[in-house]
């Protein structure tokens, strides 16, 4: 089971500021959005992380951290990095997007144990009222699929594809629905969880 850890978008709606770099609670304080998702990541499992050329911060921040760290091609959207996250690999795959942070190592747990049990399903988290998130587990027939992707939707077209092979996975509360995309989304995201 390897963890692909998104984290190569630009964060161009964060007004300059790097939504990566965002300070979340740790368990000793705070740490950088970015090192607190790569470090759930690898808690359960082998961790790639995916970032764009030339973003030495979010390199610096992840130091330290078990996790391999790879480039995705400049400019080439969503789907350039889940290719670059996926190249090589053997395997079923959880595509875990870095701007979510409330995901936790227990949810990502949940979908590779559970992919255990059943290993032919693409296995979504969802919200506790069912509609459907991030992250995303990929079993292993999957991967020449993912790495052929290109454009900037995700793995949209995978899902589509396979629909009927997709079953959602309820978390808690709405965690699988919110990344935080604004300076606006962080303040109410903070507001909400103090």
């Amino acid at each position: 089971m390897d963890i692909v850890l998104l984290a190569a978008g630009r964060a161009t709606r964060m007004r300059g500021a790097d939504k990566m770099l965002e300070q979340v609670p740790a368990m000793l304080g705070t740490e950088p959005l970015i090192r607190a998702m790569a470090r759930r990541c690898a808690r359960v499992g082998p961790t790639r992380v995916v970032i764009a050329p030339g973003q030495d911060a979010r390199r610096a921040a992840l130091e330290g951290v078990e996790a391999e760290i790879v480039e995705a091609p400049e400019g080439d959207g969503m789907a350039a990095s889940i290719a670059a996250g996926v190249h090589g690999r053997t395997g079923p795959v959880i595509l875990v997007l870095a701007d979510m942070p409330g995901i936790t190592a227990k949810d990502i747990y949940l979908l590779a144990g559970l992919s255990r049990q059943a290993p032919d399903a693409i296995l979504r988290a969802a919200a506790a009222d069912g509609r459907p998130g991030h992250p995303v587990l990929f079993p292993a027939d999957l991967r020449p699929e993912l790495e052929a992707l290109n454009g900037d939707t995700g793995a949209r077209s995978v899902l589509q594809a396979h629909k009927s092979r997709v079953h959602l996975v309820p978390l808690e509360d709405d965690r699988a629905l919110i990344d935080l995309d604004t300076p606006e989304d962080w303040a109410d995201w903070r507001a909400a969880t103090r």
